[in-house]
Formats: structure tokens, sequence, C-alpha cells
């Protein structure tokens, strides 16, 4: 195999890329970065004006960037979403299962209905996007998912996230098995435990707080990271540029842990 120049390892020309859960936080650093290097990039949300927006903006910078309106829960949304796709770009080569809710309620308070809301957006949601994506994938023989998954799918980080850290475990068990699946038809599925990431979601969780609590809160919080700080979305974009490039090319079933040391504690 010959090698490629750093240039060339991280172009995405010619790759279209979907990112689901891309209208903003991580998923919208996801897209900039794909989108920067190069690839058509499909933002795939259920929020709908925020996703075009986004999209627009991009667009008048020179990148080619659509948004397709998906609840990743619904099948027939989520093929609604590939087909699109295809039709506009001819193909897919890169899948970023991004989409997910995580809703704080203790075991014993939460009732049915939320906890099958998890699971339904944060591991059906992967499933049945990988699905119908490797079926696009497998036609040419090759394809890269990237699961966003979470520290917590490694280790519980607070009481209130059962029903979350479950969804997450099950990403990072789908990723593994499907890896192993998919090994041999070119596709590579691989997963990031992103850590404290600051995004307008954990900003929603303080948004009551007076700025002196939601001060008191992020300093008790960034004392437990060995870096001292949360990360931001573009540190989890770059890391996805990389495993979505031939700079990974011998990665698959593996999962990338982001969290600025949380784990080491």
């Amino acid at each position: 195999m010959p090698q490629k120049s750093i240039a060339e390892l991280f172009n995405f020309k010619g790759k279209t890329a979907i990112v689901t859960g891309g209208s903003m936080g991580i998923g919208y650093g996801i897209v900039k970065r794909l989108a920067e290097a190069g690839a058509n990039v499909v933002i795939a949300d259920i929020a709908e004006k925020v996703g075009e927006e986004k999209a627009q903006k991009l667009t008048r910078q020179g990148r080619p960037v659509i948004f397709v309106k998906t609840d990743v829960s619904s099948e027939k949304e989520v093929e609604n979403l590939i087909n699109q796709t295809v039709k506009k770009f001819n193909g897919l080569d890169i899948l970023i299962n991004n989409a997910g809710i995580f809703p704080s309620m203790p075991v014993m308070e939460m009732d049915l209905a939320l906890w099958e809301k998890i699971q339904a957006v944060n591991q059906r949601g992967v499933f049945l996007m990988s699905r119908e994506a490797a079926k696009v994938m497998v036609k040419n023989k090759s394809g890269n998912i990237i699961n966003i998954a979470s520290i917590d799918a490694l280790h519980p980080s607070m009481v209130g996230l059962a029903a979350y850290d479950t969804s997450k475990h099950g990403v990072w068990g789908f990723t593994k098995n499907f890896a192993l699946e998919v090994a041999n038809l070119g596709i590579r599925v691989n997963a990031i435990a992103p850590g404290s990431i600051s995004t307008e979601g954990t900003a929603a969780m303080v948004k009551d707080l007076s700025t002196e609590q939601q001060k008191a809160i992020m300093e008790t919080f960034n004392a437990k990271i060995p870096m001292g700080r949360s990360g931001q979305p573009d540190e989890i974009g770059t890391v996805v540029l990389f495993l979505a490039s031939e700079a990974s090319s011998y990665m698959t079933g593996s999962i990338v842990v982001v969290d600025g040391g949380v784990l080491l504690s």
C-alpha cells in the first residue's frame, strides 16, 4: 500500500458524511471540521430551524452542507435520510452517530416512558443509522462509522444518569460487535468516549441557576478533571477527523477516550 502524505490523508474531498445531532454542540463541531476537510456533509437533526441556519451558513462559506430533519429513533425517517443523502451526493462514506439525549433522573423516580425515550434515541438510533448506512457502504466495500459514546460507557459519572449510562454501554457494545460483523466488508466501526464538553446542552442543565451558582458548580466540576477544564466541541471534531481518515486505517472496534484525564483518577 503506497504511503500517503499528511495532506492526502486528511483530504475528504469527494467523500460524503452524515452527522446526526449535527445542529449544535459536539455534532456541529464535527460538521465544521468535516466540511473544512472537503467532505460533503449532511446535518441530521430534529432541530430544524437551527439545522437549516447552520447548513446555510456553511454553504455561504463554500462548504457543501445540507440539512435533513431526522428523528434517529424513527425507522422511516432514517431511511429517508439515507435516501436523501445518496440522491444528493451519490453515495455515503462516513457516518457519525452523535445524536443523543441525557435527561437526569434517579431510577426510583423515573417512569418507563423516559427510560424508553433515552434508549430509543441513544441506542435504537445508532442501530438504525448504522444498519442503513452500511447497506450503502457495502456496495463500494468501503465505509467508516464513528459512534459518539461517553466515558459513562466505561465508568459512571453521577447519580441520575443510569438510563443514559445504560444506553452508552450499549453503544460501546454495539460498536465492537458491528465492527466484527463488517470488518471483512471494508467498513470500519469505532467509538469516541467524550468526557465533559462545553455545549448548549450542558449549559442548559444549569441555566436556571444564578451566575455565581453556575461558576461554583463549574469550578467544583473542573477540579475533578486532571487538565482542569471542560473540553470544546472542536476537540471531538478533530478526533473524528483522525478516525474518519486513513490515518486510522488499521483501527476498528476501538474506543478513543477524550476526557481531559478524568478516567485516570
